[in-house]
């Protein structure tokens, strides 16, 4: 394979590269690039990406890959309004980026009649303790363009939230999500909202909701649970737990008819898109995970009807209760969604990336002598 940032959608031979053929093949299988950088989903789109994803890390890396740009209109900004402080004026580039990329996806969003085509963007992490906070901020970013997802954290108040946005008509995408509760909960969530709409005579058909499980941060934080309980597990267990949860999602939303999509994100392994093939559900791989996708050829069949492994399934049953909590449609109660382990480490790195890009702007507004 020789896909690279300059090629069209087909490798070294003029074969179509398999993420080409993924969303030719399995069109209900959304692909939406992790990344509101330009170039990037420009690339993604040429595979048959239909949206994208975005989070105060992946536009604080996407702001630093093009940074002489980005300053240069920070202090066009600053000059424009000269009692901004350091993280209003962040904020407001970080909504330049969504605009530029959402205008990317338009065709995509009129296509579908507003099912894909969305550019997600995520509310400020520090407002995760203030519903009404979240609802405002949602609100303002449904303003910025006809295709905006907006991103609420799924926590017991963020669920709040969630409902409140979708019945004042802003699509949401859940973040900070981890688990089938939380996933089950803001499809619940949406659900009342949409109700809501519909009571007042207020429309949903162009409304598109999605939750999103966090595979490999949930694997990430088994690891850590095993590592420190000084657990010996076979060999690659502790990848399909993401998997597994996902998968289990899956299935309840289709059985209950949520009106919402799960939402594979936080790649580690290529099976949290291998094993989501042919679903109805949206995978959001980095850009990086895509390349890497396509430059080895990987097969993607259809496999959202696969089941995990019963032996993997019993020994993560068995050995972790961490998973259990995340496996299970009542594992965790709302108000254990913001104390559960990978939520802590998630909402952390969220506001230390807050704190980067308020650094950032600070560089720029106060250099260093």
């Amino acid at each position: 394979m020789t896909q690279t940032l300059d090629t069209a959608p087909t490798d070294g031979a003029g074969s179509e590269v398999p993420l080409a053929r993924m969303t030719r093949e399995h069109p209900r299988t959304a692909l939406w690039n992790d990344s509101a950088d330009p170039e990037q989903l420009g690339h993604a789109i040429s595979w048959g990406a239909v949206g994208a994803t975005c989070n105060p890390v992946i536009a604080l890396t996407a702001i630093q890959a093009d940074l002489p740009r980005w300053t240069a209109r920070l202090r066009t900004l600053a000059d424009e309004r000269p009692t901004a402080t350091e993280s209003e004026l962040g904020w407001a580039v970080v909504e330049e980026l969504s605009v530029d990329a959402a205008r990317l996806l338009l065709p995509a969003f009129e296509a579908s009649a507003g099912r894909n085509g969305r550019l997600s963007v995520q509310t400020d992490p520090r407002l995760h303790r203030d519903a009404a906070a979240l609802v405002r901020q949602a609100e303002h970013f449904a303003t910025l363009a006809p295709n905006i997802i907006v991103k609420i954290p799924a926590t017991r108040v963020g669920v709040e939230a969630i409902e409140e946005a979708t019945f004042r008509g802003v699509s949401v995408n859940a973040t900070v999500s981890f688990t089938v509760a939380q996933a089950v909960a803001v499809a619940e969530a949406v659900e009342r909202g949409l109700d809501r709409r519909e009571r007042a005579g207020l429309p949903v058909e162009a409304m598109g909701a999605v939750a999103t499980i966090m595979g490999g941060r949930l694997d990430d934080w088994l690891k850590i649970v095993a590592a420190r309980k000084g657990l010996l597990l076979p060999p690659g267990v502790l990848d399909w737990a993401g998997v597994a949860a996902l998968k289990n999602a899956y299935r309840i939303f289709t059985e209950r008819g949520y009106r919402t999509r799960v939402l594979s994100a936080a790649f580690r392994t290529h099976l949290h898109l291998s094993e989501l093939v042919g679903g109805d559900l949206v995978i959001s791989p980095p850009f990086e995970w895509q390349e890497s996708i396509n430059r080895n050829g990987l097969s993607l069949p259809s496999r959202i009807d696969s089941p995990v492994d019963p032996e993997i399934l019993d020994t993560l049953t068995r050995t972790l209760p961490d998973f259990r909590a995340a496996h299970e449609a009542d594992g965790l109660r709302p108000d254990e969604f913001e104390g559960f382990g990978p939520s802590r480490r998630t909402l952390r790195q969220f506001l230390d990336a807050d704190a980067q890009l308020d650094a950032l702007v600070r560089d720029v507004l106060v250099p260093a002598p």
